[in-house]
């Protein structure tokens, strides 16, 4: 959901140069020098420019040949987007500069000496994946030589570019207090100079503020300095950030910026990530783990979808060196920690909960995999060796420790999944990789901090250019895909729900146009308890029930089955192609089963094939003996588990492998089978010593069960009409025991059947009132009691209708259910259905409660539901003269 836009606009900035130049007017008089890029930049650039970096070249062609250019013009802006290819526009204008201006000096400077070495190799070093220009470069058949130095050359050659560069504070070194071998003015005024200021806004602080300190103050004063050493001087500045709304900045720069690009525009037009804000109340530590598996997900999509080497980077932010390290060292416990047992709880746990939808796709993924491979996994990529510490002591930038710089500028490349630093990688990363920033502490919530997050933001939106079906793109391809496909092309920015920090974070971000998404498909409602209902004796003292559940013996575990297990079926393992990686069921682009088949990989009833299957149980510890029989009591042998008819004796697995695979090589075939034990390991573990329900029910304070709940409704948001669940007012119906019912169509179809039903009620009985069970209610289960239990989940049915005359209390199960639903929900309804006060024992009791199940309402009570109120004398109306027992 798009971020709301601010309910008042700022005003509009006027800027008259750059209005000028947007003017189809100026355009014409011009001639349309530029209406296409020229070959000697084209030919000579590995990237093709964008149309806006083309615009942002022909503004500056077009100001060049103004007339006066040199005196009126000699200080132009490029304000443009963080990501948006600044580097490359530099690339271009040095192109264009010396061969249509003739200019062959260049300065390149800005605050920081990483983004110099960076900058260095994409100008410079032709080994570089970063080099910006053709190899070689040839302009009219001649080689052009761009040559870094110290100082500029009394006699320049022909066919060569002269780049000095320099960090800002060096240069005022060298020119305010010179020394051997550095740079002078003179040469600086001997040829006519180009100075390329990157990161410009650091440049103009002593425009903006009086307070600024000597330095800010200085740096500024000497760029107006050496650009006043030649009257063609050319100072051309670059930046993302520059606060036009400051009266002194306006008036400094409405004549002079000649591009504005802004992150809205950028964003907009598809060249990077689609930026989404994640807020919850979760922990630190939660919020860890959410990011974890959110980033894993992304992994394992593009896995699914042949992506190579796409790896996710996660940058955890915090305010102050001390709870970085201390979330660092977290953060490696919470891995070390990390158990099949606890990450299903955490799962399971948050999943009711969240109301992300990035997060709710993860879950239901995670939720369908082996939990002891997922922890392997994430302990895997996640260990130490993959973490960066890029703490700084705050005497310098982080960027200005080389060790740490290289490795985060080639976090594209390397192995490196998590990022722990404080809040100064604002400026000169260049991370494309980057897709989750997880904010740890959350005490800070002033202005100035949130200004600073959102320059993080703006960097890691920079888009992630990855190889798809062959072809790498550097614009945005899954707007229009499935949500899960698009979280390859997603930041998220995981926060608290704080409303003076997010009403901060809001002005930040509109300041600089960054427009954020909202990352929720849900609406949320809440219903309450009727106060009126609250002060009831049924509400303080009743009771509602539910079934004694006892352990399932052992001996009950004599076969396979037990477990939920079928080998009277095969059982099919995807392979991804001839690796041995797993074509993970993301529901991304899954490969189309009609472009697969499947192979039998081994039979366990197969002789020949029962050194192959040895061979994949010796690779897991579960399968000693001794660990499985604690699981499997009943077992006397492993070749009883392997080769008896009640256990793996009739399992035959297959491989379904891309047409045109013939066969399996046999280390295939081993993955295969271990991956098939897997499976049966996890089954095993989840199913043991379940728990089965009794006829034997006992009470549970209606209290406790009835509170104030809301639910989490999915809807789409171009069309709100859509959402099957909704909230309904229950006014003047005081029967209903909440003041909305939150429910689907079914389930209103079943609730005004009770209500066309509630006025005979209320005339049999003392207290009639339905009471909708809140799925959150974890304690209030019902378990089947059947002979032959083969379910063993607890069940929550969604209504109780709860009667009370002078005698008796009566409570009645009952659950409205979708056609789709009814075959497999089968064994619920035989579970209503055996509940009758004949068939069970009420504990701590007296015997004036009765309790009933009835069978499914269905759509239009084609199932009889309300008629079998009647055929129990539960319902006494015109069509039922029957008297009550």
């Amino acid at each position: 959901m798009p971020r709301k836009k601010k309910a008042k606009q700022e005003e509009k900035i006027e800027l008259k140069l750059l209005n000028a130049l947007n003017s189809t007017d100026l355009f014409s008089q011009q001639n349309n020098r530029m209406d296409r890029l020229p070959l000697y930049i084209s030919d000579n650039m590995k990237h093709h420019l964008r149309p806006y970096q083309l615009d942002a070249l022909r503004h500056l062609d077009t100001v060049r040949h103004m007339q006066g250019a040199d005196e009126l013009y000699n200080q132009l802006m490029f304000y443009m987007a963080t990501g948006s290819g600044k580097t490359d526009i530099m690339a271009a204008t040095i192109l264009y500069l010396y061969h249509e201006c003739g200019y062959q000096c260049f300065l390149f400077t800005t605050h920081t000496t990483a983004v110099v070495a960076k900058t260095f190799d994409n100008f410079t070093n032709s080994s570089s994946p970063k080099y910006l220009f053709s190899d070689p470069i040839t302009i009219e058949g001649n080689h052009i030589t761009i040559r870094p130095v110290e100082e500029y050359p009394t006699e320049l050659e022909n066919n060569t570019i002269y780049i000095k560069f320099t960090g800002i504070q060096q240069l005022s070194n060298d020119i305010y207090s010179p020394c051997e071998n550095s740079i002078t003015e003179d040469s600086m005024g001997r040829n006519k100079l180009v100075i390329l200021a990157d990161e410009a806004h650091h440049f103009n602080v002593g425009t903006r503020s009086k307070k600024a300190n000597q330095d800010s103050r200085n740096w500024e004063h000497l760029l107006d300095h050496i650009r006043g050493l030649n009257r063609q001087n050319l100072q051309l500045e670059f930046t993302a950030t520059i606060d036009l709304h400051n009266p002194e900045i306006y008036q400094k720069y409405q004549n002079r910026i000649i591009s504005e690009y802004d992150l809205g525009k950028f964003i907009n037009d598809g060249y990077s990530k689609k930026v989404y804000r994640l807020q919850a109340n979760n922990s630190d530590e939660s919020k860890m783990l959410n990011a974890l598996l959110l980033s894993q997900y992304r992994k394992r999509i593009a896995l699914n979808m042949d992506i190579p080497d796409f790896k996710p980077v996660i940058l955890f932010k915090s305010n102050t060196i001390k709870m970085s390290n201390d979330t660092e060292q977290v953060f490696h416990e919470m891995i070390d920690g990390l158990t099949s047992e606890s990450l299903q709880d955490f799962v399971q746990s948050q999943d009711k909960s969240t109301q992300s939808e990035a997060l709710h796709l993860a879950y239901q993924y995670w939720l369908k995999q082996d939990f002891a491979e997922t922890v392997s996994e994430l302990k895997r990529d996640f260990r130490r060796f993959n973490v960066i510490n890029a703490n700084d002591s705050g005497s310098k930038d982080i960027l200005d420790d080389t060790s740490v710089a290289q490795k985060l500028n080639t976090l594209e490349t390397n192995s490196v999944r998590a990022v722990f630093a404080v809040a100064k990688l604002s400026e000169g990363w260049d991370v494309l990789n980057l897709y989750d920033i997880v904010r740890i502490g959350e005490k800070n919530i002033k202005p100035k901090d949130t200004n600073s997050e959102v320059q993080l933001i703006g960097r890691g939106a920079r888009y992630n250019p990855f190889i798809y079906q062959g072809k790498r793109s550097y614009k945005r391809r899954f707007d229009e895909r499935k949500p899960e496909i698009q979280l390859l092309e997603r930041l998220y920015y995981h926060t608290i729900n704080n409303p003076q920090y997010l009403e901060n974070l809001r002005k930040s971000l509109d300041a600089i146009n960054l427009p954020v998404n909202e990352d929720t498909k849900y609406q949320t409602h809440e219903a309450m308890v009727r106060p009126s209902f609250k002060r009831t004796a049924i509400y303080n003292h009743g009771n509602i029930y539910y079934n004694k559940v006892v352990n399932v013996p052992a001996s009950s575990y004599d076969s396979i089955k037990k477990y939920g297990i079928d080998t009277e079926s095969a059982s099919v393992i995807d392979l991804e192609d001839a690796t041995t990686e797993r074509n993970y069921d993301t529901g991304a682009d899954k490969h189309e089963l009609s472009s697969s088949h499947a192979i039998i990989a081994a039979q366990f009833s197969n002789l020949a094939d029962r050194a192959l299957i040895k061979a994949a149980v010796s690779y897991m510890k579960f399968f000693r003996f001794n660990k499985l029989k604690s699981y499997c009591p009943t077992l006397t042998s492993m070749n009883e588990f392997l080769t008896g008819e009640n256990w793996l004796g009739k399992a035959v697995v297959q491989a379904r492998v891309a047409n045109g695979t013939e066969q399996l090589t046999n280390d295939q075939r081993l993955t295969v089978v271990k991956r098939y034990l897997a499976y049966v390991q996890q089954a095993i573990v989840q199913n043991f010593m379940r728990l089965k329900g009794t006829n034997q029910f006992l009470p549970m304070a209606v209290k406790e069960v009835v509170n104030d709940y809301t639910k989490r409704v999915a809807v789409d948001f171009n069309n709100p009409t859509t959402a099957k669940i909704g909230p309904y007012s229950m006014n003047n119906k005081n029967w209903y025991v909440y003041d909305q019912a939150i429910v689907d169509v079914l389930e209103k179809q079943f609730i005004d059947q009770i209500g066309a039903i509630m006025p005979t009620l209320k005339q049999q009985y003392q207290d009639a009132y339905l009471i909708r069970i809140d799925e959150r209610a974890d304690d209030f289960k019902l378990h089947d009691f059947g002979s032959d239990v083969p379910h063993y989940a607890g069940y929550m049915p969604d209504f109780i209708l709860y009667l009370k005359d002078a005698d008796y209390i009566y409570q009645i199960y009952m659950e409205p259910k979708g056609d789709q639903l009814l075959e497999r929900d089968n064994w619920k309804q035989e579970l209503l259905e055996r509940i009758d006060p004949q068939n069970i024992v009420i504990l701590g009791e007296n015997q004036n409660v009765k309790l009933y199940g009835v069978k499914f309402f269905i759509r239009d009570d084609n199932r009889h539901t309300i008629q079998e109120l009647r055929d129990k004398n539960l319902l006494k109306d015109n069509n039922n003269n029957f008297e009550l027992n």
